[in-house]
């Protein structure tokens, strides 16, 4: 199911941005249930309200890197 909301929020990205933009959303059922100023409010209006799993709460700001992470290490493999 939160695979589905992030899908969601990346297909509809750029919009989110011209609606949201810094904003904290909550998105349930594939559609926003509501927009915040703080993730700490997003997120108490979603546990009020919803089954834990069933929400997710996103930060909207404009960039593929609000969704994206890089991570680097020093591993070296041998093959």
């Amino acid at each position: 199911m939160l695979r589905e909301q992030f899908r969601y929020y990346v297909d509809h990205h750029q919009h989110f941005v011209k609606k949201y933009n810094n904003k904290f959303i909550v998105l349930k059922d594939l559609q926003v249930a509501g927009a915040f100023d703080t993730k700490l409010e997003a997120y108490e209006y979603a546990v009020k309200n919803y089954e834990p799993g069933t929400f997710m709460v996103q930060e909207v700001k404009p960039g593929k890197e609000n969704y994206t992470q890089t991570f680097r290490t020093r591993v070296k493999f041998n093959g």
